[in-house]
């Protein structure tokens, strides 16, 4: 009896036992400015002090890396963990040949690669055909299943009819899209329905390329726009939006939006109207770029293509009128694991490399409505920490040599 009373005391005390760390390295990324010499303490999942002159706590497990930078773990503000590089499976062949149950496995898999990278944290923008298969995923990383980033997830995302794909296949057939369809009033229904099913915010397609050229024309009037903004901020969420034209990033911002996606054609003018409403701007660089290239253009050989120069001229206009901008790369259109890509263009399209910094932690934090729990170095703040070799803010990839992550005080990788 008594020898079962003690077990019972002895897993009790263990299942309860808060284990302590005491991380050091040449410096720190607190996720605003570089700290030289400071150090982060963790206790159980959250940081319990960061800064100068700190002593190891009694038990603390003490984990140095010379020559290295202590960072928060990184925000990956656009990815589709249901998706996977073109140039190895075209759009059209993911969305209508692979199954469900299919495609979550490889997400399975994209998410223990986005974490393993360094990005504790993901927004999805969309499943792509894959119905609501994010919550599930997002629900079986947050229960320890399987490993990955925190995620918040749109579900499906919406357009209008007619506007998206896959498309130009026989009309005698009844296709599935990659999003849900919503006109005029039955976007409140829609929106209302996406929340009841999980998603943690609304994401509309403002445009698409389905103007008489193909070129980015907007869909939803500011009306539609509007409806779906009320229906989405009376539950307590928010809508994004994918924009390129100026036409339909002005409608999405007057309409509420928080954040525009791509934005290609955006000039300073937009941005300011950007900037005065406080949304972010998430420019998706590398999709750009890897798509141009899966079409067959050879960077540094090839003369650079119309789109690519226009996408610089985008993102100096932004830069320019002040707007914030996040970093998110529309991951799953290249490798995830590669988020780093993203970070690597904006410093190579003009950004200096610590507001690069700072738009992956307390930028994208704040943006994703999660500023009170990541995206910083200080006490109070979930344990999402990571150690990279190098100083970043000299030299951005030195983000690819990752030699430690912590997600809610779990280690999940630790280089020697």
């Amino acid at each position: 009896m008594y020898k079962w009373i003690l077990f019972l005391l002895l897993v009790s005390t263990n299942v309860n036992a808060q284990t302590k760390y005491y991380l050091t390295a040449d410096r720190v990324f607190d996720g605003e400015q570089m700290r030289p010499g400071w150090a982060v303490v963790v206790e159980g999942n959250k940081i319990v002090a960061a800064g100068l002159g700190l002593s190891v706590p009694t038990g603390a497990v003490k984990i140095n890396y010379p020559g290295a930078t202590i960072m928060p773990g990184l925000i990956e503000g656009h990815s589709h963990l249901f998706l996977y590089p073109y140039n190895i499976t075209d759009w059209n062949t993911q969305v209508l040949k692979e199954t469900d149950a299919y495609r979550t496995i490889r997400a399975t898999v994209h998410a223990k690669q986005t974490l393993m990278a360094g990005f504790t944290t993901t927004r999805d923008l969309g499943t792509e055909g894959a119905g609501y298969a994010d919550v599930a995923l997002k629900r079986a990383i947050d229960e320890g299943m399987v490993p990955g980033p925190r995620m918040l997830v749109s579900g499906r995302a919406i357009v209008t009819t007619g506007s998206y794909g896959p498309s130009g296949y026989d009309y005698d057939q009844q296709l599935m899209l990659g999003a849900e369809t919503a006109d005029g009033y039955m976007i409140l229904k829609v929106v209302r329905d996406q929340i009841g099913k999980g998603a943690d915010f609304i994401k509309i397609y403002a445009d698409y390329h389905w103007g008489p050229g193909k070129e980015d024309r907007p869909t939803f009037t500011l009306e539609e726009l509007k409806m779906a903004n009320e229906a989405a901020t009376s539950s307590g969420r928010y809508f994004v939006s994918h924009a390129s034209s100026k036409d339909a990033i002005r409608r999405a911002v007057l309409a509420g939006a928080e954040t525009i996606e791509h934005g290609d054609h955006m000039d300073a003018e937009t941005g300011r109207l950007m900037k005065e409403h406080g949304v972010t701007y998430f420019p998706t660089l590398a999709a750009s770029e890897k798509v141009t290239q899966y079409r067959g253009w050879k960077k540094g050989v090839d003369p650079e293509p119309k789109n690519i120069t226009e996408k610089k001229q985008s993102f100096k206009a932004a830069m320019e009128s002040g707007v914030t901008i996040g970093m998110g790369g529309d991951v799953g259109v290249y490798p995830h694991g590669e988020n780093v890509i993203e970070m690597e263009l904006m410093v190579e399209y003009g950004m200096k490399p610590v507001d690069v910094l700072k738009a992956a932690t307390s930028v994208n934090a704040k943006a994703l409505h999660m500023e009170q729990q990541v995206g910083m170095l200080k006490p109070g703040m979930l344990a999402d920490i990571i150690i990279v070799g190098g100083d970043p803010s000299i030299q951005i990839s030195v983000i690819r040599q990752v030699k430690f992550v912590m997600k809610d005080g779990v280690v999940y990788r630790q280089e020697k």
